[in-house]
């Protein structure tokens, strides 16, 4: 279980990601530093291909940096192995994605429980924890249903619960309104908000959305993989 040392909550010293396509290098993310507290709402902005995915995969660990260090609660990424890593991800870090990576064949209640039953809770104590953020997510009427049988705004609200369901301090939201309509847009946005300020999770969301911009503690704005600017949000 990865303790908290200090008030950071994560900490990127010089982290780059390079790829290599051919003869062409590619320099995804570009000697970011960056510390962020805990229960802060980070906006990270940019244009497409600036490095927003590329940054929050390397804090979860879905990459290895090319060089410098990532660290979670105090807890270095480079001194973890594969195991580490996804029990990081299992318990410390819940990872909302565009395209909201539901297993079809299972229910929203199911796909919510997931996370759980590999966390080593039982059916019983899985299915009731998946109800209750479901309920929270105000998708309790939905739970037997199908991803096929939900509109987008409901699967990434499934996408949320299952987030949320093993109770993590960290959550990673990869343009999270990106593929919904302005209603339910604002509805995932309400509820990840709630989930930083009335959960207490630190919240890092990539986004374009100006309304997730305005409402953010901190905007971190990447431009070619490089941070380029850190600004308090204007409320």
């Amino acid at each position: 279980m990865i303790k908290q040392t200090d008030a950071r909550c994560i900490c990127l010293q010089q982290v780059s990601k390079v790829f290599h396509q051919g003869a062409q290098t590619i320099r995804a993310v570009d000697q970011v530093s960056l510390d962020i507290m805990a229960g802060e709402f980070i906006a990270i902005t940019g244009a497409s291909g600036s490095g927003k995915s590329t940054l929050l995969h390397l804090i979860a660990g879905l990459e290895t940096p090319t060089s410098g260090s990532v660290a979670i609660m105090g807890a270095a990424l480079s001194e973890m192995n594969d195991a580490q890593l996804s029990e990081l991800r299992l318990r410390t870090i819940g990872f909302v994605f565009q395209f909201f990576h539901l297993l079809p064949t299972l229910t929203a209640q199911e796909n919510t429980a997931l996370p759980l039953l590999l966390a080593g809770r039982s059916p019983q104590q899985a299915a009731e924890r998946a109800t209750q953020v479901l309920a929270w997510v105000q998708l309790q009427a939905r739970r037997g249903s199908r991803p096929n049988e939900l509109s987008g705004g409901e699967m990434q609200r499934v996408a949320l619960a299952r987030a949320l369901a093993n109770d993590p301090p960290i959550i990673l939201a990869d343009e999270p309104t990106g593929n919904l309509d302005s209603h339910s847009g604002s509805l995932i946005l309400d509820l990840l908000y709630q989930s930083c300020k009335d959960m207490h999770k630190t919240l890092l969301l990539a986004t374009h959305d100006r309304a997730v911009v305005e409402r953010a503690d901190r905007i971190v704005e990447l431009q070619d993989g490089a941070v380029v600017g850190i600004s308090s949000a204007l409320r």
